[in-house]
Order: structure tokens, then C-alpha cells, then sequence
């Protein structure tokens, strides 16, 4: 595990492309993507009122509902834009808020054990897990995929996404920098 640590690390340094944000005129949620080595990583905001009515729309109860929407939540985008295969998972990106150490991703297993604890239905757990970004997924050049991530961050402190994959045999990274939750 220290040597996989120590090689992400290394690799983060490599490809930082700036990402500039974009603002949708329509609900005012904010977007940020970059593009580099291949890969197109997009982050947009999802509102608190939007990720509760489409998590009580699915039979979540409201206690189970605002544990989720304490944290930030955004639907994020991965797409190949290359001409050779590349592959993430999930468990290897980091998130970076000013001050604090690198952390990961809740992963949909980390989710499940709160929805337990919580007493979530089975059918709203198969809704939820759906609605997530796949935990790991290879894209054929062309191919891309979207889903669900959350945050653990305050509102008003932004944070970097540090994204890992692999193509042609070799481990790559990116970045978005100053990525911010949507308001409350």
C-alpha cells in the first residue's frame, strides 16, 4: 500500500491543468473541467434542494437525506478523449481543502454502511448505488460515464480534486483546482 501511496503522490505533481469554471445561467450551479492526457474529468454542482428532492423522490427518509447533503455533492463526469483505453478507480482519487490532508472519496461501500446504520430501504440503497460514479470502469476511447460524488468539506472553503487513471500502461493524474460546493 505505501509503495501505491508514494507512486500517486509522484504522479499528482506530473499533470495539473488549470480548469476554469463555467456557470450555468439557468440555475447559477457552477462546472469545472479539464482535459488532459486523454481523459475529460467535469465537476457541477448539485444543489442541496436538488439532491434532496431526488433522494426523497427514491424513498430516503429526511434524517438519511440531510446526512447526505452535509456534505457537498456534485455529479461528475469521466470521458476518454484519447485513442487508447484508460481505466480509474475511484478509490485512488484524492480531494484537498486548504489545511487539511488529502482524503478520499467515500466510496458507494462507505455509503452503504451509513444507509444501514441509518435504516435505509433495500430499493433506496439499489437507487442510490446507481446514481453514484462506478467505484472503477475501464472507457474504450470515445466511451464515458457520469455519477454522483460527495465532499466532505465546508461550503465555503474550496478544495482540489486530484483524479488518477491509467492508459497505455501508465499511471497519470489530474487536477481541478478551487472546485466549490453549492450553496445552501
Amino acid at each position: 500500500m505505501r509503495r501505491v501511496t508514494l507512486t500517486l503522490l509522484a504522479a499528482w505533481g506530473a499533470s495539473a491543468a488549470a480548469a476554469e469554471p463555467s456557470v450555468d445561467a439557468d440555475t447559477g450551479l457552477s462546472s469545472w473541467q479539464t482535459e488532459t492526457a486523454g481523459i475529460q474529468v467535469r465537476l457541477t454542482q448539485i444543489s442541496p434542494d436538488q439532491a434532496r428532492a431526488f433522494y426523497l423522490a427514491r424513498g430516503f427518509s429526511a434524517a438519511a437525506v440531510e446526512r447526505y447533503v452535509a456534505e457537498c455533492v456534485f455529479m461528475t463526469v469521466v470521458r476518454n478523449i484519447g485513442d487508447t483505453p484508460i481505466r480509474h478507480r475511484l478509490a485512488d482519487w484524492r480531494y484537498v481543502a486548504a489545511g487539511q490532508a488529502p482524503r478520499a472519496i467515500r466510496s458507494k461501500s462507505g455509503w452503504a454502511r451509513i444507509w444501514q446504520q441509518l435504516s435505509v430501504s433495500e430499493s433506496a440503497r439499489i437507487a442510490f448505488a446507481w446514481a453514484q460514479i462506478p467505484a472503477t470502469q475501464t472507457f474504450a476511447p470515445g466511451d464515458w460515464n457520469q455519477g454522483m460524488t460527495t465532499y466532505n468539506v465546508p461550503r465555503d472553503q474550496p478544495f482540489d480534486l486530484r483524479f488518477v487513471w491509467r492508459a497505455g500502461g501508465k499511471l497519470h493524474s489530474g487536477m481541478l483546482e478551487n472546485v466549490r460546493c453549492a450553496d445552501e
